[in-house]
C-alpha cells in the first residue's frame, strides 16, 4: 500500500467555513493534492488547523481574470469542494454545467444546509438548525429540559464534511473507472438524518419509546450516563451489556444490591442511578479511573480538551501532531504504511497558476489587475 492513498488526485476547495475545509483537510491527510481557493483578504491559513497540508491562492472572484483562474483550475482537477449557497457559483459563471462542459470527468461536491432544492434551499442556517429538522436535537438532552447542544459536529462535520468526502471518493471511483463526472448534493441534513438511523430503527420496533432523556442510549439507562465524581471531574459509564454491567457494579460495590438479572428492569432504574452516584460521588475521578484500570466496566473519565494530549491513551498512541508549532489530531484512520506527516498550509499563487497554464507574465498581470494576490 502506497502511504498516501489518494497521491495523485487533485481537489480544487472554495474556501469557507466548516464542513468544506475539513473535508478538504482529511483528502489532504490522506494524500490527495488540495488547493484552496481563498478571497483577496489575507486568509491567516497559519492559525488554520483545516488548512493543514493545502496550497493556498487567494483570488478575486468577482473579476474578469479571477473568475478565470478559478475556472482554469477547475478544468484540471479531479474534484471540486464548495459550499455556498445554492446558486452562487453559477452567477459566477463556475457552475457545475459550465465546469462539466470542461472538464467531463469533473466530480462536483457542493456542500449545503438545506440541499440544492426543497423548500428551504435559499434559507439561512448553521449546525444547530440543520440537527434540529433532522430530529437529532430533540433527541439529545435531559428529560424535561430543552434539549442539549452537541457541539457542531453532528451537522458539520458528521453529517457534512464525513459524507461529502465519502460521496467524492465514490464518485471518483465511478468516473475512473469508466464512468462521467457528476454533481454530488451534501446537504448536512440529510447527513444528520442518516447518521439517525440506527436511532429510528429502535423507535420502530419500541427499543426508543419513552421522552428524550429517559430512553437506553440518551442518559435514562443509569448505566449509560455520566456521574459527578468528588472533587470535580466527571466518570462515563457505558456498561449496555450484562457482562460489563456485572463488573461496574463490583468495583462500585453494588454487586448484591444490582445484580445481573435486574439491569433491565426499568422500576429498579430510580435506585439504581441514585445509589450509583452516590457511590462514584463519593470518590475522586482519579480514584475511579485507577479501579476500572484493566476491568471490562465500560468505564472512564470524561476529559478535557486541556488534559488530552498528555493522557496515556493519547500519549501511546501518538494521537497528537504538532504542525508549524500547533498541537493537534493527528491524520486518521491509520494504514499499514504511516501516512506523511502533515505539513502546515501555504500559499503557493505562482506556482499553481503556473500549472494551470499561465505565463510569468501573464501572472504578473493577474497580479497588477488585483484578480490574484501573490503570496
Amino acid at each position: 500500500m502506497s502511504a498516501s492513498p489518494l497521491a495523485g488526485l487533485r481537489v480544487i476547495e472554495m474556501a469557507s467555513i466548516g464542513p468544506v475545509p475539513f473535508a478538504g483537510m482529511l483528502l489532504s491527510d490522506l494524500g490527495a493534492e488540495v488547493v484552496s481557493v481563498a478571497g483577496p483578504a489575507p486568509a491567516g491559513i497559519g492559525a488554520d488547523l483545516l488548512a493543514r497540508g493545502k496550497r493556498c491562492i487567494r483570488v478575486d472572484a468577482k473579476s474578469a481574470g479571477g473568475r478565470e483562474a478559478i475556472a482554469r483550475l477547475i478544468a484540471g482537477a479531479d474534484a471540486l469542494i464548495e459550499g455556498f449557497r445554492p446558486g452562487v457559483m453559477e452567477r459566477l459563471g463556475l457552475g457545475p454545467e459550465e465546469m462539466l462542459a470542461a472538464n467531463p470527468k469533473l466530480v462536483y461536491g457542493r456542500m449545503t444546509g438545506w440541499g440544492q432544492s426543497g423548500p428551504f434551499a435559499e434559507r439561512a442556517g448553521h449546525d444547530i438548525n440543520y440537527i434540529a429538522m433532522a430530529g437529532v436535537l430533540g433527541s439529545i438532552g435531559p428529560a424535561g429540559e430543552p434539549p442539549s447542544v452537541p457541539l457542531n459536529l453532528v451537522g458539520d462535520f458528521g453529517g457534512g464534511g464525513m459524507l461529502l468526502v465519502t460521496g467524492l471518493l465514490a464518485a471518483v471511483l465511478e468516473a475512473r473507472s469508466g464512468g462521467s463526472g457528476q454533481v454530488i448534493d451534501v446537504a448536512m441534513v440529510d447527513g444528520a438524518l442518516l447518521l439517525l438511523t440506527m436511532v429510528q430503527q429502535m423507535q420502530a420496533t419500541g427499543a426508543w419509546s419513552h421522552p428524550r432523556g429517559m430512553n437506553l442510549l440518551d442518559g435514562g439507562s443509569p448505566f449509560y450516563r455520566t456521574y459527578a465524581c468528588a472533587g470535580g471531574g466527571y466518570l462515563a459509564v457505558g456498561a449496555l451489556e450484562p457482562k460489563f454491567f456485572a463488573q461496574l457494579v463490583l468495583v462500585l460495590g453494588l454487586a448484591e444490591e444490582f445484580p445481573v438479572e435486574v439491569q433491565y428492569e426499568r422500576g429498579r432504574w430510580p435506585a439504581m442511578a441514585e445509589a450509583f452516584a452516590a457511590r462514584i460521588g463519593s470518590r475522586s475521578r482519579e480514584e475511579w479511573e485507577k479501579a476500572f484500570s484493566g476491568v471490562d466496566a465500560c468505564a472512564t473519565p470524561v476529559l478535557g480538551l486541556d488534559e488530552l494530549p498528555e493522557h496515556p491513551l493519547h500519549r501511546e498512541r501518538g494521537s497528537f501532531v504538532e504542525v508549524d508549532g500547533v498541537l493537534q489530531p493527528r491524520p486518521a484512520p491509520r494504514f499499514t504504511a504511516d501516512l506523511p506527516r502533515p505539513e502546515a498550509a501555504r500559499e503557493d499563487t505562482g506556482a499553481i497558476l503556473r500549472e494551470a497554464g499561465y505565463s510569468g507574465a501573464e501572472i504578473a498581470a493577474l497580479v497588477a489587475a488585483g484578480a490574484v494576490i501573490a503570496g
